[in-house]
């Protein structure tokens, strides 16, 4: 069975959606109970999406008082019907945003998973150190004296005593009793290694063995970019984001990894420079960080929908 594209993850958030605004305008007839269970039969997709509206449904459950007595205390049916479909559709915006940005039914499936803003650390059978950053998905081959991995999605770092193959989508990679990171990108894969060798072979072209202190991409048909780096340099695995002198967008490009919702600025502040160590456990904190120390602003409509303008600094 083939994954959900993203507009398909879009509609498929978008009828999940429609279908908890009823549920919470009250009980459904035989009717729509029947076409509620049908729609999550359709698909392992289906179902996975609405165990996941349900979960968010009631981390908004409590919904300050003050905003719904004014309306619900009121005796006049339409009104209450009509502010129980506006709570539904307070859900809505969190729930579709969650669609597009879910796993895909591959990493659902997955041996092990991380959401948004998660990062998980696993010791695996063969004494290996297994990290998932946010929003990742890995399966496991152990079996029979295997070692291998699958890196489904996202970014992970390992740190194994001895020999380790890791398939991408791109190609495999064959570790000897390394600490490597492996990161999945839009034109390959992003491989680290800041301890022993690891052999990097391409779907299709030569392979490339990388040393200790060395990165390079990992593509389908070749391994490109190779260079060096700071493999003592602090990152994900100890929860920290560090920037020095680098551009603000890219900061909040990767900021926007670990943050559920929107997260926008405007192309005024692109450009400002920054330098810092920041929390990842906080993304909140970053936000006000960098409002204090550049000229920016930092606007929340929701808690999952923040914007950052130009300040009066900014011509």
């Amino acid at each position: 069975m083939t994954s959900p594209g993203r507009g398909d993850a879009r509609q498929l958030a978008r009828e999940a959606a429609q279908w908890l605004a009823l549920q919470d305008a009250g009980p459904l007839d035989a009717d729509q109970a029947r076409a509620l269970q049908q729609w999550r039969a359709r698909s392992d997709a289906h179902e996975a999406l609405w165990q996941k509206a349900q979960t968010l449904r009631q981390r908004f459950a409590q919904v300050p008082a003050s905003v719904a007595v004014a309306c619900l205390d009121r005796p006049d049916p339409e009104r209450r019907r009509v502010m129980r479909q506006m709570l539904g559709v307070a859900v809505l915006a969190p729930i579709a945003w969650a669609g597009y940005r879910q796993l895909p039914l591959s990493s659902w499936r997955a041996d092990l998973r991380t959401a948004t803003g998660e990062r998980r650390a696993v010791a695996l059978a063969d004494g290996t150190r297994l990290q998932l950053n946010t929003a990742s998905a890995v399966n496991l081959d152990f079996a029979e004296g295997h070692h291998r991995l699958q890196l489904v999605q996202g970014e992970i770092s390992l740190d194994s005593p001895g020999q380790l193959w890791v398939q991408t989508r791109d190609g495999v990679l064959q570790a000897e009793a390394a600490s490597l990171c492996v990161r999945e990108q839009t034109q390959g894969c992003l491989v680290s290694v800041s301890r022993g060798r690891v052999s990097l072979q391409p779907l299709a072209g030569p392979r490339l063995q990388l040393q200790a202190g060395q990165r390079a991409t990992l593509a389908p048909a070749a391994v490109t970019g190779v260079q060096a780096f700071d493999a003592q340099l602090p990152g994900w695995q100890q929860g920290l984001l560090i920037v020095d002198d680098r551009p603000l967008g890219e900061l909040l490009r990767e900021l926007d990894r670990y943050r559920p919702g929107v997260l926008r600025w405007d192309s005024a502040v692109e450009r400002l420079p920054v330098t810092g160590t920041f929390q990842l456990d906080d993304t909140d904190r970053i936000l006000a960080l960098l409002a204090a120390s550049l000229p920016v602003q930092v606007h929340y409509r929701t808690r999952y929908w923040v914007s950052l303008t130009p300040g009066k600094k900014i011509a």
